[in-house]
């Protein structure tokens, strides 16, 4: 038996539908006293709250999930007054689903159920394998990468007055900051006149050995020793400066839940087009994306995506 209304039962019985390999069959529902409607998600009402024990005897009901909209959620203690002489199992499903982005789990605390809201999945052996493989490839990269990454230093000496590698503060796991490494691509003063703000096509900030480092994006090669130090991640989503993450938590829904995970130097949204002065939106979806199916061979999937596609997009600059 269901017992509620709304949005929250046409969700599990969506749910319900989905799975019927878990022997669960909807026979009818009760709703709320004053309610008039006569069927929830096609299955039909047997009677109102007030009448849910004649209903649990009459049917022979042996569970019953409760899944009422938060504006009723006052009948909750009302049912479960009602069910506390009954022997069948008593469901409850909070009407939490809005807030549901990543995920949700419930766990029991010495008896206390918890409801855990977009909590990373990034946790136990998962975790070590990410770090594992970040650790190792990053070392082999640096290595087998040096003589690249001396000669790109080098132009960038000789084409340009200013230090070779350029340091910016970015918003990296759990909301922390970091110093995020890149060849210098741009004036030293860059950022005198203008402040913070996003690169954008034709930049005149742009040196011209700089506007090659971007194109080819061979400017981001020194992040592999943030992926070293554990700062970054070879895999998720891109960092971001503080001053527009401040901006961009107000404007875009779920924004920081980007955050649930370690930034990295390439990822779901970069592989799918989404790099550069692009749809932030589209950007934000594709890390939420990623971040709720992560698996430890989705990462690699990325990886080999971004070798086989290449470095070079026509938003990169």
């Amino acid at each position: 038996l269901l017992a509620g209304e709304g949005v929250p039962l046409q969700v599990l019985v969506g749910r319900l539908k989905k799975f019927p390999e878990m022997g669960l069959q909807p026979i009818g529902a009760v709703v709320h006293d004053h309610s008039t409607v006569r069927t929830v998600a096609d299955t039909p009402v047997l009677g109102h709250f007030h009448e849910l024990s004649s209903v649990i005897r009459k049917h022979s009901i042996d569970q019953i999930l409760i899944a009422l909209p938060r504006e009723q959620s006052a009948e909750t203690d009302r049912l479960l007054g009602m069910l506390k002489d009954e022997t069948l199992d008593i469901h409850i499903l909070p009407d939490l689903h809005e807030f549901i982005t990543l995920g949700c789990t419930v766990e029991d605390f010495d008896g206390l159920p918890i409801v855990n809201l977009n909590e990373s999945p990034l946790e136990g052996w998962g975790a070590v394998a990410k770090r594992a493989t970040d650790f190792v490839l990053s070392a082999i990269a640096l290595l087998v990468l040096s003589p690249l990454l001396a000669g790109l230093a080098l132009l960038v000496k000789l084409t340009s007055p200013g230090p070779v590698l350029y340091r910016q503060e970015r918003m990296g796991l759990d909301g922390r900051t970091f110093s995020m490494l890149k060849f210098r691509s741009m004036r030293a003063d860059a950022e005198k006149d203008s402040g913070a703000v996003w690169a954008k096509a034709g930049d005149a900030r742009r040196t011209r050995f700089g506007s090659f480092l971007r194109a080819s994006s061979l400017d981001e090669l020194p992040q592999l020793w943030n992926v070293l130090k554990g700062e970054m991640s070879l895999v998720g989503p891109r960092p971001e400066r503080p001053v527009f993450v401040d901006q961009f938590r107000t404007q875009i829904p779920n924004y920081m839940l980007r955050h649930k995970v370690k930034a990295g130097i390439t990822g779901w949204a970069q592989i799918q087009g989404w790099r550069g002065n692009t749809s932030l939106e589209k950007r934000i979806e594709c890390d939420l994306y990623y971040i709720r199916h992560w698996s430890y061979f989705f990462d690699w999937k990325i990886l080999l995506f971004t070798l086989w596609k290449g470095f070079i997009h026509k938003n990169a600059y």
